[in-house]
């Protein structure tokens, strides 16, 4: 028979105790917020935010995005479509437009509310719906503008500039709210980055397979120049895409070390969810030598606005 176990009779009396005052603690009374008012700026709200966690990392990382862009150094998004569907297109146009966004990469469901944006004025159709009646998707516009410009333009200018192209060119159509025509208005690389199944124009006659392999193999050689040039003191930030956009990153990494660009960079992730793929191949896996990554959780409508403000707020001082 087993001895039976002795429970120590614990003499709480002759417990160590350590002083207050000589203790680490992780937060002090400097660190604390300061109440917003009525009528405050931007600005005060900016500095009142508390120096703790993620508020802390958040001025970091303005912090480092604005001295990537003043030293020239590029500054890349990455985003999926439900970035555009909860109307932060403006939001980035805006950082494109006075140069702090060098480059976007999405995902293929990115054309589609990018598209019905700028030609219809809404976008995003209640799928539970439509799926009962198999209406989903079937939307004739989107599609024919959609794999029109990929057949006419895509192998020969890529993905995301053949769609920015017809948009410009589209009578009645508003490019200001298009990522993708702002793109091609400003020149600046706005890359679609597809897997064939996914998008409701696939599944249209008119998808030719041929056609949009060739028009998103060219965006991806073109991403991987963005990813190479981005390694060398750039900033890369994930919106929202949680399989498409890391994977696709990781790839472009990879091709641009094997060519010799492995310098140091910045990553940060913003999703609503924390995901594998985002925080490994964006936040951790590319700075196992050196650099720095973050990840954010919340509502992009809240999230990437602020950000932003931070960022345009750190640029004016």
């Amino acid at each position: 028979m087993s001895p039976k176990p002795r429970i120590p009779q614990l003499d709480l009396s002759k417990l160590r105790l350590t002083a207050l005052s000589a203790r680490p603690s992780k937060v002090s009374a400097d660190a604390l917020g300061i109440p917003a008012h009525a009528g405050d700026s931007f600005a005060a709200f900016w500095r009142g935010l508390p120096d703790i966690l993620a508020a802390r990392d958040l001025r970091a990382l303005v912090n480092d995005i604005v001295t990537a862009h003043r030293a020239g150094k590029v500054i890349a998004i990455g985003i999926g479509g439900h970035v555009i569907k909860t109307g932060l297109a403006p939001v980035i146009i805006d950082l494109m437009k006075s140069g702090v966004i060098n480059a976007v990469a999405g995902n293929g469901s990115i054309c589609i509310h990018d598209v019905e944006l700028a030609l219809a004025g809404k976008t995003s159709e209640d799928v539970d719906e439509a799926l009962r009646d198999g209406s989903f998707g079937m939307s004739g516009e989107t599609a024919d503008f959609i794999l029109g410009a990929i057949n006419s333009e895509g192998p020969k200018v890529g993905l995301g500039r053949a769609l920015g192209l017809a948009l410009v060119r589209r009578t009645g159509a508003n490019a200001s709210v298009s990522i993708l025509a702002q793109g091609a208005v400003l020149d600046v690389p706005v890359t679609v980055h597809v897997a064939i199944g996914t998008d409701i124009v696939h599944m249209h006659p008119q998808a030719d397979g041929a056609n949009l392999g060739a028009a998103t193999l060219l965006d991806f050689r073109l991403f991987s120049d963005v990813v190479a040039a981005l390694t060398d003191g750039g900033v890369y930030l994930n919106f929202g895409s949680s399989v498409i956009m890391p994977e696709t990153f990781l790839k472009a990494l990879s091709v641009a070390r094997n060519l010799g660009y492995r310098g140091q960079f910045v990553t940060a992730d913003f999703d609503f969810i924390r995901h594998y793929r985002p925080r490994t191949n964006v936040v951790t896996r590319p700075h196992l030598d050196g650099g720095k990554g973050y990840m954010f959780t919340g509502h992009h409508e809240i999230m990437i606005p602020l950000l932003c403000a931070g960022i345009k707020e750190a640029l004016a001082s």
